[in-house]
């Protein structure tokens, strides 16, 4: 039986999960139908690939050994069936509607942590499936090369991740220190820089700060899922008009499309200018251990007050430009590096209040999902449309998840489904923020 150590932030995941905050990822695929059973035998085709693919084996336990007291890691079940992980659903007339319920429900612990979910269409002529995966069992990237390994086979292009250098901090740049001091120690002086400057920004970044109430909310458990596609050649149009990158103006779009959903139930949009995260991954290369999640992150404010969707456009592309200046190392919106610095059992004991603390460091997550740009299939079914379903924080009501797939966008809503009853207005503002865009940005 091998196991491995979860990385610190996979061991914050793990332990500020809770009944009504579960921190699972979720993606929904939808593929075009070549049978009426197309369904039922994609179930079938999932259950029998995921026997043979060693991630989906894996499941968590505790760990209580000196080095790693309060820890958990990986290990390989010995009583693993894919029965227990892929379910076959009765037709359904809406995928996001089912998709919503099921992602509601936390993941079996003492499991492997995934589930892949089958929605026969009751058109007869499509089918979804919704796949489901812990955070601290994958990150997105992870998480598309397990559910991959059960899709039909396809060559994947490999990722060869970049070496970082280390930003320079309160504390002197230690490369420069003299050649005695052992590499041990100015590792460390290095590490402690760089958690005291995050630390410091994060302090400041909350100081006299308040959840956005139009986007927090009392736990209530439930969920709702949306979809939203977009044409990929919309946004290139409007990004060759006004500047800036893709990214941003998908950002813009999200803050647009939140002043015409609180404009539209009565909230109002005056003053509103909730803060948003935006993940960065920093993955470590193949040799590093423990292997993991490592994510960084940016935090800007978004414009929802502003009426110009133009002027949206520019304040989100401006606070971009400063957190890349700035590195994915720097600032509050860094804080999950400082996972690297609390010990195993602080995770264990502090999971839950971190957790709740989510909400007075950022109101809304919006975050990209990458996918590969080859066609993907399962048993010959093609795959049509696939929405990226992020977790939610303690006391946050929507996510946002954002992934392009052959030419298209595609916006992926998770909210709390009784503090956001109506996220497919939401949805439909997303597209009304598109249009709106080309119809300003035309010569």
């Amino acid at each position: 039986m091998t196991s491995d150590l979860l990385a610190p932030l996979d061991l914050a995941f793990w332990n500020m999960e809770s009944d009504r905050y579960p921190m699972h990822l979720g993606a929904l695929g939808v593929f075009g139908a070549r049978s009426p059973t197309a369904g039922a035998h994609a179930a079938d085709l999932l259950a029998t690939r995921a026997a043979a693919v060693p991630g989906l084996r894996m499941r968590i336990r505790d760990v209580w050994q000196p080095l790693a007291f309060g820890g958990a890691a990986r290990e390989t079940d010995p009583d693993f069936d894919p029965l227990n992980h892929v379910r076959l659903h009765a037709p359904t007339a809406g995928f996001h509607a089912a998709a919503g319920r099921l992602m509601e429900r936390p993941l079996e612990r003492g499991r492997p942590p995934w589930e892949a979910h089958v929605l026969p269409g009751e058109d007869g002529v499509s089918f979804a499936v919704l796949f489901k995966f812990h955070h601290a069992l994958a990150d997105g990237l992870r998480a598309l090369k397990l559910a991959a390994g059960v899709l039909d086979p396809v060559d994947l292009p490999e990722r060869t991740p970049r070496a970082i250098e280390p930003p320079r901090g309160l504390l002197p740049d230690v490369r420069k220190l003299p050649g005695l001091v052992p590499e041990l120690v100015k590792g460390a002086l290095s590490d402690v820089g760089r958690a005291l400057d995050i630390g410091a920004s994060l302090a400041r970044s909350t100081l006299g700060m308040r959840p956005s109430s139009a986007l927090t909310s009392a736990p209530s458990g439930t969920r709702r899922t949306a979809g939203v596609v977009l044409d990929i050649d919309d946004v290139h149009r409007v990004r060759k008009s006004v500047g800036g990158t893709v990214n941003d103006v998908l950002i813009a779009v999200v803050a647009g499309a939140l002043r015409r959903w609180l404009d539209e139930r009565g909230d109002g949009s005056a003053g509103v200018a909730p803060r948003a995260l935006i993940p960065v991954s920093r993955r470590r290369p193949r040799t590093a251990h423990p292997q993991g999640n490592r994510l960084s992150g940016y935090l800007i404010t978004l414009p929802v007050h502003d009426p110009d969707p133009l002027g949206r456009l520019a304040t989100v592309r401006t606070a971009m430009v400063r957190n890349k200046d700035a590195g994915p190392h720097r600032g509050a919106g860094a804080v999950a590096l400082l996972a690297d610095h609390v010990p195993a059992l602080g995770h264990r004991l502090g999971g839950p209040l971190v957790g709740q603390a989510a909400r007075l460091w950022f109101d809304i997550l919006v975050t990209s999902v990458p996918l590969p740009g080859l066609g993907l299939r399962l048993g010959g079914n093609e795959l049509t449309e696939v929405y990226p379903l992020a977790p939610l924080a303690p006391g946050q009501s929507l996510a946002v998840a954002i992934s392009t797939y052959r030419g298209r966008v595609h916006y992926g809503l998770v909210a709390d489904g009784q503090a956001v009853p109506d996220l497919d207005v939401f949805a439909r503002a997303v597209t009304e923020e598109v249009e709106t865009l080309l119809s300003v940005c035309e010569p």
